[in-house]
């Protein structure tokens, strides 16, 4: 399996328990460098799913989408760098203040900038009074989080042209949405195949249910790795 592709794939780990998750990781240990654990897993299992990944030799990308004010988003930024992840999340919507909070706390960590949720649209932007296209509003954010030291932007396979001519080479680009040719779209809105994505300039892509609902998870992953090789 080309070590370059199969480094570039983050598994979504979107199942309730820490039992579930670990089969998953079972499967994938060897194969899958990285492993992201979110909201539903996390607030169920706690630290001990992330310490389970870490254990395991599984690099973390713990996806909480920390939103709050500077202070509070800094404490919850420290204590997960203090966890060994390697990647994690908070909201650009934060503004400057708390997004350097952020950076500042967590200097070993690649704090990732949330722009526009690849579930998201215009007329969803619109409901919360944002008179942008997510294509025109996810470049902005992105420019923001460049300005205040961001690592990295999450954003939709769509937007990664305008994202990266906004933040540069230097800041990392991550995007869900992405599944391969063929594949159920689900709730996302904005798509591409992980081939399409990486060319296009992302450097790491977040996959859930492609590989987590396969007969074979192993095999689905490895799958992937061979298309975007």
């Amino acid at each position: 399996m080309p070590t370059a592709a199969k480094e570039k794939i983050i598994v979504a780990l979107d199942v309730p328990t820490l039992a579930e998750a670990d089969a998953i990781l079972t499967e994938l240990e060897g194969a899958a460098t990285w492993c992201k654990i979110g909201m539903q897993l996390f607030t169920r299992e706690g630290p001990p799913m992330v310490r389970l990944a870490w254990e395991r030799g599984f690099k973390i990308f713990l996806d909480l989408k920390f939103h709050d004010i500077p202070n509070t988003v800094a404490a919850g930024v420290r204590s997960a760098a203090e966890l060994g992840v390697d990647m994690l999340t908070i909201h650009l919507a934060g503004g400057p203040e708390m997004i350097r909070g952020a950076v500042a706390a967590a200097p070993g960590v690649c704090v990732l900038g949330v722009s526009v949720l690849t579930s998201s649209s215009a007329e969803t932007l619109a409901a919360v009074g944002i008179p942008h296209e997510p294509a025109e509003w996810v470049p902005q954010l992105a420019a923001l989080g460049a300005q205040c030291g961001i690592g990295g932007i999450v954003c939709s396979p769509l937007e990664i042209a305008t994202v990266r001519a906004a933040v540069g080479p230097a800041v990392k680009i991550v995007t869900p949405g992405v599944r391969p040719a063929g594949a159920d779209l689900g709730d996302q809105k904005r798509v591409l195949t992980p081939a399409a994505a990486l060319a296009a300039g992302a450097d790491y892509l977040v996959i859930g249910r492609p590989i987590l609902a396969a007969a074979d998870r192993r095999a689905a992953f490895e799958a992937i790795v061979a298309e975007v090789a």
